[in-house]
């Protein structure tokens, strides 16, 4: 697994997650930059995305549907507010109603993407989600974002092309 790390912080209302890649840092960047990358490990293994629309540029707009082992399908989206290629991606995040809209009744978070080259080879990524209020961050590992966020970032060894990390 590529994952070496989740760390919370009650006190700063973060979570963040630390994976490492043997893989340099401009192919690390496509998972997020290439729309049909994104859409293979965005999301839980047994909750495939479909990414509709993808403006990776200040102001624009990632749209997403995830689909379920059932058929159900649960909507996102992304308001893109920075972008450092291939080093920093910073959105903020949430959850979309049937139609594609921002849902009033589910919390956002800013998602902070950091890639970082590593000494002797590979890239390290730390994605850092953050929320406005406690209740937020609560509500949101309540759902097992933890465990899903975690299951999607093990899924970018296989797309990179790479053997899976112990």
């Amino acid at each position: 697994m590529t994952v070496i790390s989740v760390v919370k912080d009650a006190d700063a209302r973060t979570m963040t997650i630390t994976a490492r890649f043997d893989a340099p840092i401009g192919r690390v960047w496509q998972v997020w930059s290439d729309p049909r990358q994104l859409e293979r490990w965005w999301g839980p293994p047994m909750y495939p995305a479909t990414v509709t629309e993808h403006d990776l540029a200040p102001g624009g707009t990632v749209a997403y549907a995830m689909t379920g082992p059932e058929g159900d399908r649960h909507r996102g989206w992304w308001r893109v507010r920075a972008v450092d290629p291939p080093r920093r991606l910073e959105f903020e995040d949430g959850f979309a109603d049937a139609d594609g809209n921002p849902s009033p009744d589910m919390p956002t978070a800013v998602i902070r993407v950091a890639l970082s080259e590593l000494a002797g080879g590979g890239t390290q990524m730390d994605i850092t989600t953050a929320w406005a209020s406690d209740e937020a961050m609560e509500q949101m590992l309540a759902t097992g974002m933890e465990a899903g966020m975690t299951a999607a970032v093990g899924q970018v060894d296989e797309l990179l092309g790479l053997p899976a990390q112990a």
